[in-house]
């Protein structure tokens, strides 16, 4: 007991002063943690929203949109397969998930022609040669669980592009993302941003029918009628539906200033493909009009003046600089796969935060002062070594919080008074150990390391069947049981080690030194 590694009292102590530096930005305000010079820490215990204050808002993915979209897609696939084999066909289009189209004549060969159009459909021929695809349950499925999740990310790089700090994002349920913005109080510009799909597509503008047709109910079944945001040519304007360029190929959008105009403008690139694409489509088609289309209406329908090879371009319009920054970061982050609606908004004033945090701060003091005179009172200085080993336990919990980043909420806060309660019970069974080894009439050096290590086994036990429970709650839960789960888990490991090694240090340390005839326990 008296020989005490020299590997684990340097383990102990540097354990130790790390976790005093990594819990010190906690005491300091953000603005001062923040100025910390790159090489200190300077992380804080992120607060979760019932502590900050801020917006939850629960969205829901329409992701029929999706499967829309996909059976529209092979309507397309089939027409032109059927019109490149000059098959005649009637009544092509969607009912429910699948798509149907009657084939008076060459049904079976026009069977063959569809059937591998996409490998997720079933095909059926039924009598007078009516031809349906329809999507399986597996594909409508996969569909709809990967519109969610890349929703998802979608939604955490909007958000992230914004620069809130802290923000909750996670699936819930089918079809529907919860997020939650701590420190927001006004989401206005947050719900703008969410609620756009911003699906760019460029497309040619029909030049060749007139528009006064189109408007009077006579569209070209190539075109289709879109609003126009940019007023140049009336509300509406007529676009051909064939996607020359998608917006997926955009790697890059910034918002900038028209040199000629000094007109806010947004900036793009596109990758290798989207680049050649685009260059192809100005090429043959320069002197035309070409459509920027977002979300279904038109933007921006410039001429094409000359062909644009090198990949990059500007999008003009009646752009304020704060319009044109937040298109920027919707091309950026992306396309949403289906529209998101917010089903669910409720906003926590920080009051309400700041009054839950001075609960938990009372429940907190309040406890851990119950259990120091406890400790004091029926262990003298065995139990004032023990709250030693409880403060730096509070620190340890402080530091693993800030360095990880996880976010602490209400429930956390009563996971930490949970903790102070049980780190002393290692030492309790240790200190009770002892006591039945000097009434055995050991020595105190010889009583103090039977304590320890007769204690151990079950200390080991008691922490690890808490430990197993605590991360069942986390896997198994969600939200506030996650954040009691977390403090409660690092509290657990927390208090093993000032517990066990730091209290068996400090023992070791004072043995030395003073030598004692009898144990003050």
């Amino acid at each position: 007991m008296i020989h005490f590694a020299k590997w684990k009292v340097i383990l102990v102590l540097a354990i130790c002063a790390l976790g005093l530096v990594y819990a010190s930005p906690n005491f300091l305000t953000r603005e001062q943690a923040e100025s910390l010079p790159g090489w200190l820490p300077n992380k804080q215990i992120s607060l979760g929203l019932d502590l900050r204050g801020g917006s939850h808002l629960l969205l829901e993915v329409k992701v029929e949109v999706v499967i829309r979209e996909r059976l529209e897609a092979l309507v397309d696939s089939v027409r032109t397969a059927l019109r490149k084999e000059r098959i005649r066909y009637r009544g092509l289009g969607i009912e429910g998930n699948a798509v149907s189209v009657n084939v008076p004549d060459n049904a079976d060969k026009a069977l063959g022609l569809v059937r591998d159009l996409d490998p997720d459909t079933a095909v059926s021929l039924a009598e007078g040669g009516r031809i349906t695809l329809a999507l399986t349950e597996k594909a409508v499925r996969d569909r709809r669980s990967a519109a969610v999740e890349q929703s998802i990310e979608i939604v955490r790089r909007r958000i992230d592009e914004t620069g809130v700090r802290e923000p909750t994002i996670q699936r819930q349920g089918d079809d529907r993302i919860l997020v939650q913005l701590p420190g927001i109080d006004d989401p206005e510009r947050i719900k703008k941003l969410l609620g756009k799909t911003a699906k760019m597509t460029f497309q040619l503008v029909d030049e060749k029918t007139p528009l006064s047709e189109a408007l009077a109910g006579r569209v070209p079944p190539g075109s289709v009628l879109m609003p126009n945001t940019d007023r140049a040519d009336g509300p509406m304007i007529l676009v051909r539906k064939r996607i020359m360029v998608s917006g997926e190929n955009l790697i890059d959008s910034q918002p900038s200033v028209d040199q000629r105009t000094n007109e806010p403008v947004v900036t793009f690139r596109f990758d290798t493909l989207g680049a050649k694409r685009f260059g192809d489509v100005t090429r043959a088609n320069v002197n035309r009009r070409f459509a920027i289309i977002l979300d279904g209406r038109v933007i921006s329908a410039p001429v094409i003046r000359e062909p644009i090879l090198g990949g990059s371009g500007q999008i003009s319009g009646n752009f304020t600089f704060q319009s044109a920054q937040d298109l920027a970061l919707l091309l950026r982050a992306g396309a949403l796969p289906a529209p998101l609606t917010i089903i669910e908004e409720r906003t926590v004033g920080p009051g309400l935060g700041a009054d839950s945090i001075a609960a938990g701060k009372v429940a907190s003091v309040v406890g851990m002062a119950l259990v120091v005179v406890f400790m004091v009172v029926v262990y003298g200085l065995f139990g004032a070594m023990a709250n030693v080993a409880l403060i730096l336990n509070m620190f340890l919990i402080a530091a693993v919080l800030s360095v990880l980043q996880a976010t602490l909420t209400l429930p956390g806060i009563a996971g930490i008074v949970l903790t102070i309660g049980m780190a002393v019970d290692a030492n309790v069974l240790i200190f009770e150990r002892i006591r039945e080894e000097v009434r055995l009439g050991r020595t105190p050096i010889s009583a103090i390391d039977a304590g320890y290590r007769r204690a151990i086994t079950t200390i080991v036990d008691a922490n690890v069947t808490t430990l197993i429970a605590a991360l069942l709650l986390y896997v198994f839960g969600s939200g506030p049981i996650r954040g009691f789960a977390v403090t409660l888990s690092i509290g657990i490991m927390a208090s093993f080690f000032t517990a066990v090694w730091l209290t068996r240090l400090i023992l070791s340390v004072w043995i030395r030194r003073v030598r004692p005839q009898a144990l003050p326990i």
